[in-house]
């Protein structure tokens, strides 16, 4: 018997470590080395429907307008037949995923129309995808949106994705939402197979020197679990749909941490970027040692062992973690006199 295997988006995993969307799903070679460490499961980089849309547009004007007043160009032109859109691409590199390894596969989705969402997603399932994540990166920057109007996106996107698709699906969820529980119940109804907490706004930064903005990626670090850790702590018990927690994962610490409020999986790119598909072997190695270590058996026994619906203080995971935070508070000594 596997101590580690588990269940995720109703796929049996060996174990719940997902290598989470990021570049290495490009390049054959890094996701074969992550499934020789252990990884339990792969989602792809993100498919974005902006790319297309501007792919289409560029090869519009320079089929439609290249030639223009220069005839001659036309014997220049690329053959039309051979032109491969950023879906095509995508398509052909999960195709390649799927025939070169065992683990499942979970392509990853980001749209801005419903027709694009839906159609991209069709397309995705066709290619042999096992799972969708619905990376809905979505600000609403707009004054005249309300919160409701919001939620309702996503809400009328899941219903529409539900009627549209037979394999599961997980929503990537911002934690900028005024009441999560609530609103997880309104996606589960709407039929979503997982939630995955939380996405990552990346935000720009200004250089001062030369007054204009940089935009950079900033590499998570295990601080940023807590959040994930929190709030699947407080959703486990009061969902039955897959829980996911992605951001801050750099050892066997943090993944445990994650089990016992309840996770089903847990993502894991910036050690990957940073440290290779050895870190992959070294934090299941370390969860292995600690489950010996504390008896458990099972990653069934685990999760959601410390979860708000299983301690005897539920209040911990509330206000009272908050005032206990801010009453404990000491300055270090020799700090304020």
């Amino acid at each position: 018997m596997n101590p580690l295997a588990t269940q995720y988006l109703g796929l049996q995993l060996a174990n719940p470590l997902i290598a989470g969307a990021s570049p290495l799903s490009r390049n054959l070679d890094h996701a074969r080395r992550l499934e020789d460490a252990g990884i339990g499961a792969l989602v792809m980089h993100s498919l974005f429907e902006e790319e297309l849309i501007e792919e289409e547009e560029t090869w519009l004007r320079f089929r439609d307008q290249a030639a223009l007043g220069h005839a001659e160009a036309d014997g220049f032109l690329p053959d039309h037949p051979g032109y491969r859109n950023a879906l095509e691409r995508y398509v052909e590199q999960l195709q390649r995923l799927k025939t070169a390894l065992a683990v499942p596969v979970i392509a990853s989705l980001n749209g801005v129309s419903r027709s694009g969402w839906l159609h991209h997603a069709q397309a995705l399932e066709a290619a042999g995808a096992d799972a969708l994540e619905l990376n809905v990166y979505y600000l609403a920057a707009s004054p005249a949106e309300s919160g409701t109007e919001v939620e309702q996106r996503y809400l009328d996107l899941v219903a529409a994705l539900k009627s549209h698709v037979r394999i599961p699906f997980a929503v990537k969820l911002s934690p900028q939402f005024s009441a999560l529980p609530h609103f997880v119940r309104r996606i589960e109804g709407e039929g979503a197979g997982g939630l995955v907490l939380f996405n990552r706004f990346y935000q720009p930064d200004i250089d001062i020197d030369t007054l204009s903005l940089v935009h950079r990626p900033t590499l998570s670090h295990p601080g940023d679990a807590l959040l994930a850790l929190h709030w699947i702590a407080m959703l486990r018990g009061r969902t039955t749909i897959s829980l996911a927690a992605g951001g801050g994962v750099k050892s066997a610490a943090e993944l445990a941490k994650l089990l016992l409020v309840g996770a089903d999986a847990v993502q894991v790119v910036g050690a990957l970027l940073a440290h290779g598909p050895e870190r992959v072997a070294e934090i299941l190695a370390g969860l292995l040692g600690w489950m010996s270590v504390h008896e458990f058996e099972s990653i069934s026994q685990i999760r959601g062992s410390l979860s708000e619906a299983r301690i005897s203080d539920p209040g911990g995971y509330e206000r009272v973690h908050y005032r206990e935070v801010l009453d404990g508070w000491r300055s270090a000594r020799g700090v304020w006199r």
